[in-house]
């Protein structure tokens, strides 16, 4: 088992008004904007209850996914890796982040061309990292997050995606070997050493929840993934995240950690 990280820091970027451009696959119609703004301040406040100090980034209008932050960079305890989003309209997010994370960081790398990494795709467990292979992150993409990791003496494993958008769509490392699994990923034995809090697909979405710092962000509305979770011995924080998973978004995808 390998040991929790502490997290002291965490950036997050306000929602922009366009936010009901981003895009989106889920069908559930756009996003209430004043709605997403009072269920922002309130993930701040809850991060900012397990113990970080939070970097609140300001608005910006022209890019409609901007406030899921965490596609932008992987962050680790050797270096920070600026990513290629997927998505083309993604892609000038990055230059905000890397400008704020260059403070924090003595390293930094970057995907280049023809990669694409979201690094919603990559689930960190101790020093190895799981990479999504799906639509957003390709073959190059996590070559690329693959070589970068050994540089830091970090390893890694490329997990090939069938149904969900990004690997931390369907999983969660809450530490201390548990992992929330849902979906595709519950036959993989890749995944049969964990200590497995299994979904069922209608609460296949509370999947994507936050650990941080010894206690767990989940999203509102699954009542049996909370009492698992809770079961297995961690304090919960739920929050209404309904207008961010109108553009597949979910808790993780709102900050970055470290």
């Amino acid at each position: 088992m390998h040991p929790a990280p502490v997290f002291r820091k965490a950036i997050v970027r306000i929602p922009g008004k366009n936010m009901v451009h981003g895009l989106t696959k889920a069908g559930l119609g756009p996003p209430d904007y004043l709605k997403a703004l009072i269920q922002h301040r309130n993930y701040i406040e809850a991060l900012e209850s397990c113990g970080l100090d939070v970097i609140v980034l300001p608005p910006d209008d022209t890019l409609p996914d901007s406030v899921f932050v965490e596609d932008t960079a992987l962050l680790t305890p050797g270096c920070a890796i600026i990513t290629r989003p997927g998505a083309p309209s993604r892609r000038p997010e990055t230059v905000e982040i890397e400008a704020t994370l260059c403070p924090f960081f003595n390293s930094i790398e970057t995907i280049t061309e023809p990669g694409t990494v979201d690094a919603g795709d990559i689930m960190m467990v101790g020093d190895h990292y799981y990479i999504g292979l799906s639509e957003r992150t390709n073959p190059e993409g996590a070559r690329q997050v693959l070589s970068f990791l050994e540089k830091y003496e970090l390893k890694g494993t490329p997990v090939p995606l069938e149904e969900v958008l990004h690997l931390k769509s369907g999983l969660s490392y809450l530490e201390n070997n548990f992992l929330l699994i849902s979906g595709e990923f519950l036959h993989l034995e890749l995944f049969e050493s964990f200590e497995q809090l299994r979904l069922p697909h209608c609460e296949s979405y509370a999947a994507n929840s936050l650990w941080i710092n010894g206690k767990v962000l989940m999203p509102k509305g699954y009542p049996g993934a909370m009492a698992k979770v809770q079961e297995s011995g961690y304090e919960t924080i739920e929050l209404d995240v309904s207008e961010f998973r109108k553009l597949d978004g979910g808790l993780s995808c709102l900050s970055l950690r470290f």
